[in-house]
C-alpha cells in the first residue's frame, strides 16, 4: 500500500500576545509565529482499514510527557477525520517519530495533525476543510514560514522570508498545561503586552532589529523559575534576544553566531535541560 515520510517543523512565536475573550470562551491572539528547524518524523501509510498509531519518542520525553499512541493522539483524531469527510472507506498506520518537546508551546502535536493531513492528502487526492476543527495552530503548519496570526489561530497573514536565523531551544523537565496557562493569564492586572505591531513592521522593513520587539504576555503569567533561568544562560553566552515560546515551557534564544549558539546549547545539557540548535526555516514540510 502506498505511504509517505515527511518531517514536520515546530513554530516559535517571536510574539504572543491575549487581546481579549470571544463569545464562545476561546481566547483572541494577536501573535507572530515562525516554523523552526526542529523536526517530527511522520510516516502515513495507507492500509485497508482501521487507523494505527506507533511513536518512537526520546526517553527523558516519555518521562516528563508520555505521548498517547491510541485514539486520544491528534495524529489518529486527524486520520480518521479525514477519512470520514473524503467518504474513505480505509485506514492508515501512522509512525511518530518524536524529536519535538511535548507541552513546551512549540505546536508538536499541532504539527503532526498537519502532517498527516499534507501526507493523506498526497495519498488519497482528498482534501481535509477546516483544519482548525482539529487544533488552533493546525491551519498555520499548513502553510509555515513567518505569519502574523490572529483569532484563535486561524487568522493568518504571511510575512516577509525570516528564515536563516540561528536559535538554541531549551526546555525543562518542567510542563504547562494550555489550560493552565489561559487561567493565568486570565488573572494579569495592568499587564505588559508586547508590541506585536512593531515586529510584524520590523520583519518586513528591518528585519535584523526584528528581535527587540520579541514579547510573550505568558511569560509573565507564568513566571517559571526554569524559564527565567535558561534566558539568563542564553544571555550569559551572547543572545540577542530570549524568550519563552507560546504558552510555555520551552525557551528560545536568537544568536547571530553559530559557535556561541553551539557552546550555549552544551552548557544548557549540562545543566540538565534538553538544549537543540536549529535556524528558522520557511515551510514546514520536507518529503523524505
Amino acid at each position: 500500500m502506498p505511504e509517505m515520510t515527511v518531517k514536520s517543523a515546530a513554530k516559535i512565536n517571536l510574539a504572543l500576545d491575549v487581546t481579549g475573550i470571544l463569545p464562545n470562551g476561546y481566547h483572541n491572539i494577536e501573535s507572530v509565529f515562525q516554523t523552526v528547524g526542529l523536526y517530527d518524523e511522520i510516516t502515513v501509510k495507507l492500509t485497508d482499514n482501521g487507523i494505527k498509531i506507533s511513536c518512537d519518542m526520546p526517553f527523558r520525553f516519555s518521562l516528563s510527557d508520555p505521548v498517547p499512541c491510541d485514539e486520544r493522539n491528534i495524529a489518529y483524531k486527524t486520520a480518521k477525520k479525514f477519512f470520514e469527510e473524503n467518504n474513505l472507506n480505509i485506514g492508515c498506520d501512522i509512525h511518530i517519530k518524536k524529536n519535538i518537546p511535548s507541552q513546551a508551546g512549540m505546536g508538536g502535536g499541532s504539527s503532526d495533525a498537519a502532517a498527516v493531513i499534507y501526507c493523506l492528502e498526497r495519498l488519497t487526492g482528498g482534501k481535509f476543510p477546516n483544519p482548525e476543527k482539529i487544533g488552533a495552530d493546525v491551519p498555520f503548519f499548513l502553510t509555515g514560514g513567518t505569519a502574523y496570526v490572529e483569532g484563535i489561530g486561524e487568522k493568518i497573514t504571511p510575512l516577509n522570508d525570516y528564515s536563516g536565523k540561528i536559535l538554541v531551544i531549551a526546555k525543562s523537565d518542567e510542563n504547562v498545561s494550555t489550560a493552565k496557562a489561559y487561567q493565568l493569564i486570565d488573572k494579569l492586572e495592568n499587564p505588559m503586552h508586547p508590541d506585536t505591531k512593531s515586529l510584524v513592521n520590523a520583519i518586513k522593513n528591518a528585519p535584523e532589529t526584528a528581535y527587540k520587539y520579541f514579547g510573550n504576555l505568558f511569560e509573565d503569567a507564568l513566571n517559571l523559575y526554569s524559564v527565567t533561568a535558561i534566558k539568563l544562560r542564553m544571555k550569559k553566552q551572547g543572545a540577542l534576544n530570549s524568550l519563552m515560546t507560546g504558552s510555555g515551557s520551552a525557551v528560545f534564544g536568537l544568536f547571530d553566531d553559530m559557535e556561541k549558539a553551539e557552546k550555549c546549547a552544551e552548557i544548557l545539557k549540562a545543566s540538565g535541560y534538553f538544549a537543540a540548535v536549529c535556524e528558522t526555516v520557511n515551510k514546514s514540510f520536507i518529503e523524505i
